[in-house]
């Protein structure tokens, strides 16, 4: 199996920021794809896909029930359970991102060892059902955004639902049928969900599932696993459910006669019928196991996965090395734009989305990125700016010209100052004698002499010598000057001379 499409015209599609690439695992609602991340300036990262069959997305149950396991799964932080990373909603399907982990499933490590007629040795079970178990614990105390216990129970905890990897670490993975305080998708009334091997008495009984379902179905695994046998499984489901209800449960040493009273202990309480009677939590399962085995280090765990399931580890890691040798990726800007919708026949490849580099082909213009087109708007904003600056500039300066002139005017008048600007005519002031005190006039004065006299406010002359102006000379016409002068020489425009 190849990392890209077996044909080059068909490529990798582009899922939101996400490169979709080959399916690497099968399950009953959803398949699982090496995907890659197109991130900002370069950044790149490998991310498997969970990609929720088509038959399925257009059920609203099961895309309810595939959107809770997200929102559950991404409270659940720790190093024994896989991250939920991202969701997706393209073209008419659901995409869960979730961290890539190079490994195998205990499912698969459990059949390839007992095809090889081996035993997993006993430190290693341990190991691995204690990570199950602590991870589990950190399920079952996770809180909401405000704190609050969303008490969630996985319900479904199988080999097929633990991933070891090669970094040694055992990882709890898919939420999928988990129960939680206000988890939208609700079970229907008579329907069991979980496979039924590994479902806890009470829960197939009463239908009601606590945190110590999740430790009863720990309890199986570790059973299964040191014995390398089934325990509960027969030929038809209800003869399962028949043996989880009444059937006997061996010692494990029964099978194994290597393994210690105090491991069969704390697996036969795991296993008890009676809820009372088990582990509390999954935590108090974990310290019991970790205490009665010999602890083993993660490098351990690696080596023998890589060992027994050296041959599909060997496959994906040639996808996931295709996968990273693409040529890079776009810039932030690019990678980071919402995809644009297309038809199922127009789905973008990576090459037309990234642009093939070699033959010159640029990307598609749906994909362009957001830097050339914040800067074009950019320099929209700014010349509409400059415009309006202009227009209110010339507006106001039209509006106090008049006022300006009329008030220089006034200062040269005041000044004896030549007009800036050719103007019409003014009287010209005459020097006069110096000034000597005329009585004012009587009231039986002829009526020349009681006339506007002229002003003689003017300021001396070094010589002694005054200017004084005479009246204003009646205008030929109303805007033959465009102004009036008053008796102190002030201008005043005539605003229909304007």
């Amino acid at each position: 199996m190849s990392g890209v499409a077996s044909d080059p015209a068909d490529g990798p599609k582009l899922v939101g920021r996400y490169a979709l690439f080959d399916e690497i695992a099968c399950g009953g609602m959803a398949a699982v794809h090496v995907g890659r991340l197109v991130g900002p300036v370069g950044f790149s990262r490998t991310v498997a896909i969970k990609r929720l069959h088509p038959q399925f997305a257009k059920d609203p149950e099961f895309v309810t029930m595939f959107l809770d396991e997200a929102r559950l799964a991404a409270r659940v932080r720790h190093p024994n359970v896989v991250p939920t990373l991202d969701v997706v909603a393209s073209q008419g399907e659901l995409f869960l991102v979730m961290e890539y982990v190079q490994g195998e499933s205990f499912a698969r490590l459990l059949h390839v060892s007992k095809s090889n007629a081996q035993r997993i040795p006993r430190d290693i079970v341990c190991a691995v059902v204690a990570a199950v178990l602590h991870g589990l614990h950190a399920a079952h105390e996770a809180k909401s955004e405000r704190g609050e216990p969303l008490g969630i129970v996985h319900r479904d905890v199988s080999p097929q639902n633990i991933l070891v990897g090669v970094d040694g670490i055992a990882r709890v993975l898919d939420f999928g049928i988990a129960k939680a305080a206000g988890r939208a998708q609700v079970t229907r009334e008579g329907q069991v969900r979980g496979k039924m091997a590994y479902i806890a008495p009470e829960q197939l009984q009463h239908g009601s599932a606590n945190r110590k379902a999740d430790v009863y179905a720990a309890a199986v695994v570790l059973w299964e696993a040191l014995t390398g046998e089934r325990l509960f499984l027969s030929d038809s489901e209800a003869a399962t459910i028949a043996r989880v209800l009444t059937g006997d449960v061996a010692l494990p040493s029964s099978l194994a006669p290597d393994i210690s009273p105090e491991l069969d202990a704390v697996v036969m309480r795991g296993l008890a019928r009676d809820p009372a009677t088990r582990y509390e939590t999954a935590r108090d399962m974990a310290r019991a196991l970790e205490a009665c085995s010999a602890p083993t280090t993660a490098t351990r765990i690696g080596e023998w996965v890589e060992m027994t399931a050296g041959t599909a580890l060997a496959v994906r890691a040639r996808i996931v090395s295709e996968v990273e040798q693409i040529e890079e990726f776009p810039a932030a800007e690019a990678s980071s734009r919402p995809p644009r919708i297309l038809a199922s026949s127009e789905e973008p490849t990576v090459a037309e989305v990234l642009g093939d580099r070699r033959s010159g082909v640029e990307p598609m213009p749906g994909f362009h990125g957001k830097g050339d087109t914040h800067r074009s708007r950019q320099r929209r904003v700014v010349i509409a700016t400059a415009l309006l600056a202009f227009l209110v500039g010339a507006l106001g300066l039209r509006a106090l010209l008049p006022q300006r002139l009329v008030r220089d005017d006034a200062r040269r008048v005041a000044a004896h100052e030549p007009p800036a600007l050719p103007s019409p005519p003014i009287t010209v002031v005459e020097p006069s004698p110096p000034l000597s005190l005329v009585p004012e006039a009587s009231a039986s004065a002829p009526e020349s002499a009681l006339a506007p006299k002229p002003d003689t406010s003017a300021r001396l002359k070094p010589n002694g010598t005054v200017h004084t102006h005479k009246p204003p000379q009646p205008p030929k016409n109303e805007c033959d000057p465009p102004y009036t002068i008053d008796q102190e020489g002030h201008r005043h425009y005539k605003m229909e001379c304007l």
